[in-house]
């Protein structure tokens, strides 16, 4: 069976533009309904996007393991190798305060491990951008293929992501003579989007990321060439694709920058 991926989520685009517009303001997107499986709140917009998503997933009617930001590990059909790796709004804070700076991010792999990943997907409902990467067949912004210059070397924007105050004072000090200068959005599936557009130098997530904010996203730095790390659980590429968090993430234009700032917050 041939799946059309990048239909399904433009279908998921648009199914989830509705859930934004029934769901207007913070007063409807933000009210917690449950305990995630990822360990974060279930909000009402949280929510209502997965389940546009799974009801778009549940109609191919397809083999499949589901790993997802509020579900957890699903079966579909039969399972089998492939896994679909969603975070249905990854900058949720964002767009629950009206912010127009989150995104869906899916990813499809035909194995267990972010090697295997072989199609990315990561749209902004802020600028309205889609960000595709096929593995072997480099990745694509707005359906061009991305050529933009690539990030500075040295490091003149560092994004971090897993950005509460704590996070921030403890290590914006650490990156002193590493970046010039800090950038804090709130979507770590964007922010690593943009590196792949040389757009910023770095990007970093000041707590253990999760495959599910990544999984899509690094596939676009992957295809560019560009360096990305889990510097506490090397290699990268075997990390598994589901809910654990287990070591933080930089991402840069080659490895010597990623193993700069992994040492400097190391300190």
């Amino acid at each position: 069976m041939t799946i059309d991926w990048l239909g399904l989520c433009r279908s998921c685009v648009a199914d989830i533009e509705q859930v934004l517009a029934d769901l207007p303001t913070r007063t409807e997107r933000e009210p917690v309904l449950r305990q995630g499986k990822g360990g974060d709140e279930t909000t009402a917009i949280d929510a209502a996007a997965e389940d546009a998503v799974v009801a778009r997933l549940e109609a191919l009617e397809a083999d499949f393991l589901l790993v997802s930001e509020e579900l957890g590990v699903r079966t579909f059909g039969s399972g089998g190798p492939m896994r679909v790796v969603v975070d249905p709004i990854d900058g949720s804070v964002n767009a629950k305060r009206g912010i127009p700076y989150f995104s869906l991010s899916i990813a499809v792999a035909d194995g267990p491990a972010m090697a295997d990943v072989g199609f990315g997907y990561v749209y902004d409902f802020g600028a309205r951008e889609e960000w595709v990467a096929e593995r072997g067949s480099g990745a694509r912004l707005n359906g061009h293929p991305l050529q933009a210059p690539p990030p500075k070397d040295p490091i003149e924007i560092l994004s971090f992501e897993a950005t509460t105050t704590a996070y921030i004072a403890a290590s914006a000090t650490a990156l002193l003579g590493v970046a010039e200068r800090l950038r804090v959005m709130g979507s770590l599936a964007l922010s690593l989007c943009h590196l792949a557009a040389g757009r910023v130098d770095a990007v970093c997530s000041l707590k253990p990321a999760r495959s599910i904010d990544i999984a899509a996203a690094q596939l676009l730095v992957r295809e560019r060439g560009y360096s990305i790390e889990l510097f506490e659980a090397p290699p990268f590429v075997s990390a598994p694709l589901d809910l654990e968090g287990r070591s933080r993430v930089v991402a840069a234009a080659n490895p010597a920058r990623c193993a700069e700032i992994a040492a400097a917050l190391r300190r």
